[in-house]
This record gives C-alpha cells, sequence and structure tokens, in this order.
C-alpha cells in the first residue's frame, strides 16, 4: 500500500462534499508529474490524506482511500468542463484520473503551520519542500504515520 495527500481548494469541493458524495472521481489535475503518479502509481486500497488549499486554514482534514485506478479524464473531452482540453484526445488520453472514496473526516485539521513545525520530523515531506505546488504528492508510511499522531 502506498500513501498520498491530494488537495483540493475547500471552495471547489471539500471533505464535507466527499462525505455527502462518499466517492468520487478526482478529476481537473493538470499536472504532468501529478497525472503520471495518479496514472502510473497509485492503486486501490492506497490511502490519501485529503487537503484543503487556498483556504483560511490550509490543512489535512481527512482521509479517504483510492477505489479505483488511474483512468482517462472524461472532463478533458468535454468542451462545456471547466477542465476542458482541447488538445486531448480520447483516442491517446492526456489527463488521468483515480476515484477516491471518503474515509473519515479528522477532528480538527493538521494545519500548515503545524505541519511546518515538525518538519525535522517529517524528514523531506513533499508538501514542506519549497516550491512544491503539486495537487498530488506521495507520502511515506513513516510520514503519514507522524502526521497522523499530531491530531
Amino acid at each position: 500500500m502506498n500513501y498520498w495527500l491530494m488537495k483540493s481548494e475547500p471552495a471547489a469541493y471539500a471533505i464535507d462534499d466527499l462525505r455527502k458524495h462518499k466517492r468520487t472521481a478526482w478529476d481537473g489535475v493538470r499536472n504532468y508529474q501529478a497525472r503520471n503518479m495518479m496514472r502510473d502509481e497509485m492503486k486501490v486500497g492506497d490511502r490519501v490524506f485529503f487537503y484543503h488549499s487556498n483556504c483560511e486554514v490550509p490543512g489535512i482534514v481527512g482521509i479517504m482511500k483510492v477505489v479505483r485506478q488511474g483512468y482517462p479524464d472524461a472532463s478533458a473531452f468535454d468542451p462545456r468542463d471547466k477542465h476542458f482540453d482541447a488538445q486531448s484526445d480520447p483516442d491517446n488520453p492526456r489527463w488521468y484520473v483515480v476515484d477516491v472514496a471518503f474515509e473519515r473526516k479528522l477532528a480538527t485539521t493538521i494545519a500548515l503551520t503545524l505541519l511546518k513545525q515538525h518538519v525535522q520530523a517529517l524528514g523531506d515531506f513533499a508538501l514542506l519542500r519549497k516550491g512544491n505546488r503539486l495537487s498530488v504528492m506521495p507520502v511515506t508510511k513513516q510520514q503519514w504515520d507522524y502526521v497522523l499522531g499530531l491530531q
């Protein structure tokens, strides 16, 4: 099993939306490195931190799991969708999604400011890397366990 962190702006899709829907396709990712992780590395059963970004208190707000491995992102082919990509071809898809399912909402947000106070213990935690703006990133088992211990 692998561990991940996936970001979403709560105004666009929040942990409470996932709790209500129970499952969703994590669509709209338009970064090749993040796409490659979703397409090639994420497997059914992998666990994922749900991270709220671009909000008053950015941080980890919940846990979800991968319930369907990477497949083409249909939003790329729909001209009415905000994630439409005119250069994406259904016969040779450029963008991929994974399906994730709600596991639980954390009792309190594990804020980015708190995570930054533990940078030494977290080692090379991708979220804390300077300049890293990826919306999908790997998390080691040790980092996963440590972060859960902060709640």
